[in-house]
């Protein structure tokens, strides 16, 4: 039976006195990948920040691996072993690929995993270990995403919250990432729970799928549910 990675309950949220969140609440297994959709301005990125820390919610819960991290500062929400792919480009430009790798090493304790950590991230993008030495702003738009990836996973997170991902690549660029992060998934058991416009990409990689709708839960269900009913979807959200 699978185990219960992180659930969100009853998740009011917003930015000073403008509530955004009016009750959300979803549900992730253990190795999955959850997809969460929804026309502009539904919740989507402000729930992923509610989640990690960047926003403290105003009520509800959200259970991480056992524990509510509600309200958690997000240094001590990366420490529970959750982490965080920003929709914005996070690179230290000016920083080499290797130092930017180090970066996300904060939390280990040891210069035995630290290069452990280093190792396994360069055997999994040998592009990244080719250009260790340049500077990461000096990078292309996939490459400072397979960066910001690749010192995400220096600590090993369980779980990855991943949010618009896709914004700013190529098709072929961003395909490929989000093939990594698939195979993350199988492989080394971690759990996603992933926003993205590219719903037709989301749909297509997520195990679940949750539709959001003016900050409240609006649809749900296994991908079965929505492949090959993208058009009718994205029509149905944005009717009044």
């Amino acid at each position: 039976m699978t185990s219960l990675s992180l659930e969100v309950r009853d998740l009011v949220s917003g930015y000073g006195n403008v509530e955004v969140l009016h009750g959300i609440g979803l549900r992730v297994e253990e190795s999955k990948i959850v997809g969460i959709i929804g026309p502009n301005g539904s919740g989507k990125s402000t729930l992923l920040k509610s989640i990690y820390g960047y926003l403290s919610p105003w009520r509800g819960s959200v259970v991480f691996d056992g524990r509510n991290i509600a309200g958690k500062a997000p240094h001590i929400v990366k420490k529970s072993g959750m982490s965080y792919l920003m929709q914005r480009r996070s690179v230290f430009p000016y920083l080499t690929v290797d130092e930017n790798l180090r970066m996300g090493a904060w939390i280990l304790k040891g210069k035995d995993k630290v290069t452990n950590a280093m190792q396994e991230v360069y055997e999994r993008f040998p592009k990244l270990k080719e250009r260790k030495s340049l500077r990461a702003g000096s990078l292309s738009g996939g490459e400072q995403r397979m960066v910001e990836l690749g010192r995400v996973l220096m600590t090993k997170p369980k779980m990855i919250l991943v949010d618009e991902f896709s914004t700013g690549l190529s098709p072929k660029i961003y395909k490929e990432l989000y093939a990594n992060l698939v195979e993350m998934s199988q492989r080394d058991k971690v759990t996603l729970l992933a926003v993205d416009q590219n719903v037709r990409e989301i749909v297509t990689i997520a195990d679940y799928i949750y539709i959001l709708k003016l900050g409240r839960n609006y649809d749900e269900g296994p991908k079965a549910k929505f492949e090959g009913r993208i058009e009718e979807v994205t029509k149905d959200w944005l009717r009044a």
